[in-house]
């Protein structure tokens, strides 16, 4: 195979919208899965969110392109009827509505696995599909605070004494993944077994997995704070510096003139620099305080001592490295081209390739029930 066709001839039924399920299935449609997005008539609330370019949503476009628009009313019977007809003929079903929601429209995994026995059944919500949390109404800044991870952060925040703002969705974008992980685990697994199975992702569980240490440390709590690892002023930024291993804080020391540093007990091993990262700080600072973030940046680099420059996010999407790894991919929508983050791996045989369109709403509702069902819409 060459190109994106890993998923090739797979069917998926995308009923998901916002962040989590989207971005889950658009990883589908990089692969070659034919994504099928079931939408209301007025459009998924996505569509409606900016950043926007005449009122075309590139956010929405940025988790969506690839996939193809039908729009179902699913509050009425004809639009469920033909909601289990394509079901029918579908490889798969991933959905991230409330708990429940989609019983309520006899399209749960039971009533769809009933009309399509081998079909994988993908579902995405905040806590996972039942429990005694299982209700509760959750999108990402919920998940953030209630699992832990916003006061696991905050401890490590000098001079803060409240958690800090949650505006990059960490756990949507966490919990889509896993998602898809999952549903390609059981597309293979229904390909050696002939069997399909419900796949119950909680964005909840996905965050608690972000805090491997911090579970740790609670079971088995340090002596002394964890090392913190934080801006270093340079003469014209900042720059990261993170010398972990023995061989990282040896070119550290030689490359800012502190060949003493390799004999000196406080920083002999990776627990005892830790415990001695601040009085480090101080010295590197001295030494990068006098230097360009540029320079900082490759000269340490290059003498084995991880070092990178703050960057912006568009410095970030045209540096080198993103570009020559395709990190950064363009799509189109009813308003011409625009950027979005690519697929984060590289296959050698199967690539993965985003888009290379972003759907109008409904666009392909009369294609796909056509060659699916072999029928018109009537819905």
């Amino acid at each position: 195979m060459t190109g994106n066709d890993a998923l090739a001839g797979i069917r998926i039924l995308d009923f998901t919208a916002m962040l989590a399920g989207p971005y889950c299935t658009r990883l589908a449609a990089d692969l070659g899965a034919e994504v099928v997005k079931i939408e209301p008539p007025v459009g998924e609330f996505m569509r409606s969110i900016p950043p926007a370019r005449e009122g075309v949503s590139t956010y929405f476009g940025a988790v969506n392109a690839g996939k193809k628009s039908v729009v179902l009313n699913l509050k009425t019977e004809a639009g469920r009827a033909t909601a289990r007809a394509l079901i029918a003929k579908a490889d798969a079903v991933v959905e991230n509505m409330s708990p429940g929601a989609m019983a309520r429209l006899g399209l749960d995994y039971a009533s769809v696995r009933a009309i399509k026995p081998d079909i994988v059944y993908v579902s995405i919500s905040g806590y996972g599909q039942d429990g005694p949390g299982a209700d509760r109404p959750a999108y990402a800044p919920i998940i953030h605070a209630s699992v832990g991870h916003d006061l696991a952060s905050l401890a490590h925040q000098s001079g803060l004494t409240k958690p800090q703002n949650t505006v990059i969705f960490t756990a949507d974008i966490l919990g889509g993944t896993h998602a898809f992980a999952g549903l390609a685990a059981a597309l293979l697994h229904r390909q050696r077994t002939g069997r399909g199975q419900h796949v119950d992702v909680a964005l909840h569980d996905s965050m608690l997995n972000l805090l491997i240490w911090e579970i740790q440390n609670e079971q088995f709590p340090l002596d002394r704070p964890r090392v913190q690892y934080g801006p270093i002023q340079a003469r014209d930024g900042f720059v990261m510096v993170n010398p972990i291993s023995h061989a990282n804080f040896e070119g550290l020391a030689r490359t800012i003139g502190k060949p003493e540093w390799l004999n000196d007990s406080r920083f002999a091993d990776g627990n005892m620099r830790g415990r001695h990262w601040p009085d480090m700080v101080v010295e590197i600072e001295t030494w990068t305080a006098t230097r360009s973030v540029d320079e900082c940046e490759s000269l340490l680099n290059a003498a084995s001592c991880p070092c990178a420059a703050y960057r912006t996010v568009r410095q970030a999407m045209n540096h080198p490295q993103t570009l020559h790894r395709g990190a950064v991919a363009t799509v189109s929508d009813a308003k011409g081209p625009f950027k979005i983050a690519a697929s984060p791996y590289l296959m050698s045989a199967t690539p993965p390739v985003a888009g290379p369109r972003v759907p109008s709403c409904g666009e392909h509702t009369e294609a796909v029930l056509g060659a699916w069902l072999d029928t018109q819409s009537r819905t």
